[in-house]
């Protein structure tokens, strides 16, 4: 059971690290979410975006050999990922790039639900 909050960590970490690259400049986030951006104000605010997804993943990476952060991780990965695909499904009309980051939010969602369950599971049994 240890294995699925471990293997949850890594692909969920993994994906969060793609947006990274962002922090590169707005041809990279051209490139990964299919917009011009044209306006230093939008850069700043998806710059800064793609820095604290690249924190998020840095975490659940750490968290991998640390077992007191799982939990912590795990959450916060559950809850980033999770709250991307409602705001999509809410404003609706995305085009292909961000319809891509929905189908790897919703993969990082149900890994992540399954690692925190798993995770919850393990340390009660240890506990009783």
């Amino acid at each position: 059971m240890k294995y699925v909050s471990v293997l949850a960590l890594l692909i969920a970490g993994v994906i969060h690290l793609l947006p990274l690259q962002g922090v590169l400049g707005t041809g990279n986030l051209a490139r990964l979410y299919g917009i011009t951006v044209s306006d230093p104000n939008t850069a700043i605010l998806l710059q800064h975006r793609a820095l604290l997804f690249g924190i998020l993943g840095a975490l659940m990476l750490m968290a991998i050999p640390v077992s007191s952060l799982r939990i912590v991780a795990l959450s916060l990965g559950f809850v980033s990922a999770a709250s991307f695909i409602v705001v999509a499904v809410w404003v609706g009309n995305y085009n292909a790039e961000i319809n891509r980051v929905v189908v790897a939010d919703v993969i990082a969602s149900l890994l992540l639900g399954l690692g925190l369950c798993a995770e919850v599971l393990l340390r009660s049994s240890q506990t009783a």
